[in-house]
């Protein structure tokens, strides 16, 4: 199903329709396509044990294609012993063709945080109807909507993005403060509060940062909950201090998640996104 604005300056009234279009497209499970997820089979470990924790390059319940560590900025844990970055000795694209992982040994107790940052990509170029599609599919109907505004809904887009996925886990049973950390990445989000201390049925906030500062208004997409069939995913927005706040009404694998994209005025590229997840488990 497809939803595109007219050619030329759009009415008030189509952009509402639009963006109410976009949005019963994203609580209806939209793609999610080569996003980045971790997505281990427990976000609870034991202590002084060596792990492999899965990096899904595709949906929050499905890993597409492996993701090369030439495409890595960074990968960092940070345990109660601080901050440690990763090497290609740990990272493995080789035992399926789908999914990659991360071997790392945990140390000891502590909610820990494993986090992925990407190079920034190359420049893509799309023509004015595939970008306007590429922003209904991937959720920014700001973007959507300004191009209609400012009348470049006809234009082609350039535009490079890049990628962040974060992990809160729970080591062994005593909390630590690392899942507060900011990993300065260029989009990450900031638990307000240990996700391991939190109940089924409690409130979590997020900050959502971009190049380390509160993004206000930002939409964001969540998802969870013990089955598939229970992880349609809902929108929210952040609120004047950039922060979204998250029920956790269902045990089981949750994820917040959000795409921020800006105009570029570089010579190079029109748009740049910066993309941001962060999972973690509810008993």
């Amino acid at each position: 199903m497809r939803h595109f604005l007219p050619y030329g300056t759009p009415c008030v009234t189509t952009l509402r329709r639009l963006a109410i279009a976009l949005m019963l497209m994203l609580t209806a499970g939209a793609t999610s396509a080569h996003e980045l997820f971790w997505h281990p089979s427990t976000f609870f470990l034991t202590p002084n044990t060596s792990v492999r924790i899965p990096l899904f390059n595709g949906t929050p319940l499905e890993s597409e294609a492996i993701f090369a560590w030439p495409r890595i900025d960074d990968l960092s844990v940070v345990s109660p012993d601080g901050r440690a970055t990763m090497d290609s000795a740990k990272w493995d694209t080789l035992t399926d063709k789908s999914t990659s992982w991360l071997s790392y040994p945990t140390g000891k107790p502590g909610t820990y945080v494993v986090g992925l940052s990407s190079k920034l990509g190359t420049a893509r170029v799309l023509e004015a109807k595939d970008f306007n599609q590429h922003l209904v599919d991937y959720g920014m109907p700001d973007v959507l909507a300004e191009r209609g505004k400012d009348g470049s809904l006809k234009s082609a887009a350039r535009y490079r993005l890049n990628k962040q996925a974060k992990a809160i886990v729970q080591v062994g049973t005593v909390h630590s403060d690392g899942w507060a950390t900011a990993l300065g990445y260029p989009a990450e989000l900031v638990p307000l509060e240990n996700p391991y201390k939190m109940k089924s049925g409690a409130t979590l906030g997020f900050k959502c940062l971009v190049d380390g500062k509160p993004v206000p208004n930002q939409l964001v997409v969540i998802g969870g909950g013990p089955t598939a069939a229970q992880r349609t995913p809902v929108t929210a927005r952040c609120d004047q201090d950039g922060v979204v706040k998250v029920t956790l009404d269902r045990a089981g694998f949750w994820y917040v998640k959000f795409i921020h994209m800006a105009r570029v005025n570089d010579g190079k590229v029109d748009y740049e996104s910066k993309w941001a997840t962060i999972t973690f488990e509810v008993r």
